[in-house]
């Protein structure tokens, strides 16, 4: 079976092709077919079925850059790898949520896993987000925070880490407060300041809208109207896990980041991330989301890494 497909976007389609045959040909293994562009359209040869699939995804690209979609080489190699793991995901659902976006950068989900967390978080109160580092557990929860703050959908956020030395002893810090606990909130402050202008996020803190506090001075509170985020989660323990759960208050959502491979807790202290995955796993309005290595958007030699340490605990 041929078929010919005239695009609107054929030479950003080729440019993130990278002008080169490989990315083409892992489009020709992943669907069975044997794709050329000819002028301003792409000819589909194979059978039935791989021919319709390829169609499908040439034209969702096609479309995705049409509506104004920004997609990177990077983007690109993302979402084959996405659809090569899932045979049947479409590229406009890898796409299609509603997500913050400021100015030219938009924000949108480049894996399966990413899109899966942002549709768990939409209809979930508590969500559940494990997996290695680099697939963008904390930055995706922090965005769809900031959206339904900015939205008026929630009065306020709290971001929240528990403060535990990383296998380092920093031993005392002078200043007050917020000078000792900065730094193990560092990488939160990042995740708001890459989204938003600094400007506006020191208004937002300003005005008591978004908190960013330890773990520990959630106790006591009851928190309503609020999304409430705790990254860094495998390094609670179970007592502390079930103290942040119970913090929640009347329409209030709760996301939970974490990666059960980096515990900084001593040995014979038990995680409280594993804790909730075994603990809590059917209760109902709660959903876990698993991310893999194959949903790291970072540098590719993240990957590499996290493979190599992979087999070695294997050994």
């Amino acid at each position: 079976m041929d078929r010919r497909i005239t695009l609107k976007n054929t030479s950003y389609i080729t440019f993130l092709l990278d002008k080169n045959e490989e990315k083409l040909k892992d489009i020709n293994r992943i669907f069975g077919v044997d794709a050329i562009f000819r002028g301003g359209d792409v000819v589909i040869s194979g059978n039935a079925d791989g021919v319709k699939k390829a169609s499908v995804f040439f034209q969702d690209i096609d479309k995705m850059i049409n509506e104004g979609h920004y997609l990177s080489k990077k983007d690109f190699e993302n979402v084959l790898k996405t659809v090569d793991v899932s045979k049947n995901a479409r590229v406009e659902a890898i796409f299609a949520t509603e997500t913050l976006h400021n100015k030219a950068k938009k924000l949108i989900p480049k894996t399966v896993a990413q899109h899966n967390c942002i549709e768990a978080i939409k209809n979930n109160t508590i969500t559940v987000c494990i997996g290695p580092a680099g697939t963008g557990k904390t930055y995706l929860s922090v965005a769809m925070a900031l959206f339904y703050l900015l939205k008026k959908k929630v009065k306020r956020l709290i971001l929240t880490r528990p403060a535990v030395e990383a296998g380092e002893k920093l031993g005392f810090l002078p200043g007050d407060m917020y000078e000792k606990v900065h730094p193990y909130m560092r990488p939160l402050y990042d995740a708001l300041y890459d989204i938003l202008d600094i400007d506006r996020v020191s208004r937002l803190l300003n005005q008591g809208r978004i908190e960013i506090i330890p773990l520990a001075y959630m106790r006591g509170r009851t928190l309503n109207d609020a999304f409430i985020i705790l990254d860094e989660a495998q390094n609670t323990s179970p007592t502390q896990m079930k103290m942040f759960l119970t913090r929640l208050g009347f329409n209030s959502k709760a996301v939970i980041t974490g990666d059960v491979t980096q515990i900084d807790l001593p040995t014979t202290e038990e995680s409280g991330l594993i804790d909730v995955r075994e603990t809590l796993a059917f209760v109902e309005d709660l959903k876990i989301v698993y991310f893999t290595k194959d949903d790291v958007v970072r540098n590719p030699i993240v990957t590499k890494i996290i493979e190599a340490y992979e087999r070695k605990e294997a050994r």
